[in-house]
């Protein structure tokens, strides 16, 4: 899993203005919605032993174990926009997505073919 320039730093405001002692964030998924999962993000006080820990750009991430096959490769990123603001994924496991973009379905990483592309890039 990797960030943005501008999942970065708003990762970072956000940790900067919080009122509690904030080390970074957790993502996850959860069973939600017509399509299957939604994304899941919280703050990190401490962090969960056996979480994968990701820091990207100065930022501590740590992924939620059940959820690392379907995450391995996604791009987390911010959008701003005229009618609101979010934190979007770019993942390639996701298979589909319902019509209102509340969750999408997701398939685990296909290692095998994440091994060949190593080893030929």
């Amino acid at each position: 899993m990797s960030l943005t320039d501008a999942a970065a730093e708003r990762i970072t405001e956000i940790i900067e203005d919080s009122d509690k002692p904030v080390v970074g964030l957790r993502v996850g998924i959860k069973n939600a919605g017509c399509a299957g999962v939604s994304y899941t993000m919280d703050y990190v006080e401490t962090p969960v032993a056996g979480d994968d820990h990701v820091n990207d750009k100065g930022v501590d991430v740590w992924v939620d174990p059940k959820a690392t096959m379907y995450l391995l490769g996604t791009v987390m990123d911010f959008e701003a926009g005229k009618m609101g603001s979010s934190f979007t994924f770019k993942n390639p496991n996701q298979t589909g997505a319902c019509g209102c973009g509340e969750s999408v379905t997701l398939a685990p990483a296909d290692l095998k073919a994440i091994a060949e592309a190593r080893a030929t890039a």
